[in-house]
C-alpha cells in the first residue's frame, strides 16, 4: 500500500492497538502520544493521513488541527472522539477535519474511511468557502465567525442530489431539470455569493466560483 499514517493519541493502549491494526492492513504507521510530539513528526516527515484524537492531555486535537491548517498543511485528517452527536461532528469538520469517527469503532471502518479521505484528497477539489457536507447534509458555515454553529441548507431530495453531483468534485457537469437547477441556484445565491450554478448547453449544469465572499445571512433555516 505504501501509505504512511500518523496516529496521535495520548491513550497508550489505544494508540498501540491502532498502530498494530493499521500496520496489519498494510499502512506504514508513525505514532505520537501527544499533539506536541505529533507536530515534531510533521515538521520532519510528510505523511498521507493523520488519525487524531480530539481530547488529549496538553494540546487538544481541535487546536492542533487548527494550527496545522493555518500553517497550510492539507494532510487528510480523521478525528477520533468519545463525544457523540452531529454537533460534535460538525465542530470537528468545521475545524478542518476530513472525517470524524466516534469511539468505539471497528478497525475495518477506520481503514475504509482512511482510504476514502486519501482518495478524495488526491482527486477531488475542496468545497467552496462557506459550504460544508456532513453526515449526508449540506451546511452553511459563517467564515467570518468560525465559532458559530453551521446552519443547515434546506434542500429537497432532488436539489441535494444535484448539489452532491456538482461538488464531487466541484467542476463536475451534472444533468438536471431546469426547475431543480433554478431552485438550487436561488437557494445558494441567497446565502453564498462566492458560488454560482451555470448552464452548460446540451450537457447540464456546473458549479463555478466567481469572485465574491459568502453572504452568511440567515435564510437557510
Amino acid at each position: 500500500m505504501d501509505k504512511t499514517v500518523l496516529v496521535i493519541d495520548d491513550d497508550d493502549m489505544l494508540r498501540s492497538t491502532l498502530a498494530a491494526g493499521l500496520r496489519n492492513e498494510g499502512f506504514n504507521v508513525l505514532a505520537a502520544p501527544s499533539a506536541e510530539s505529533g507536530a515534531d513528526i510533521l515538521n520532519k516527515i510528510s505523511v498521507d493521513a493523520i488519525v487524531l484524537d480530539r481530547m488529549m492531555v496538553g494540546q487538544d486535537g481541535l487546536s492542533f488541527l487548527a494550527e496545522i491548517r493555518a500553517a497550510g498543511d492539507t494532510t487528510p485528517v480523521i478525528m477520533l472522539t468519545a463525544l457523540s452527536g452531529p454537533e460534535n461532528a460538525i465542530e470537528g469538520l468545521a475545524g478542518g477535519a476530513d472525517d470524524y469517527l466516534a469511539k468505539p469503532f471497528q478497525m475495518r471502518e477506520l481503514v475504509l474511511r482512511l482510504n476514502n479521505i486519501m482518495k478524495k484528497s488526491a482527486t477531488a477539489s475542496k468545497l467552496p468557502r462557506g459550504l460544508m457536507f456532513v453526515d449526508g447534509e449540506f451546511f452553511i458555515q459563517d467564515v467570518e465567525n468560525p465559532d458559530a454553529v453551521p446552519r443547515t441548507l434546506a434542500l429537497s431530495g432532488e436539489e441535494k442530489k444535484l448539489l452532491e453531483r456538482l461538488t464531487s468534485p466541484v467542476g463536475n457537469i451534472a444533468p438536471a431539470s431546469p426547475m431543480v437547477a433554478k431552485r438550487l441556484r436561488g437557494k445558494l445565491n441567497s446565502v453564498l455569493s462566492n458560488i454560482d450554478i451555470i448552464t452548460i448547453r446540451g450537457r447540464g449544469y456546473k458549479m463555478t466560483e466567481p469572485n465574491g465572499v459568502p453572504r452568511n445571512n440567515k435564510d437557510t433555516e
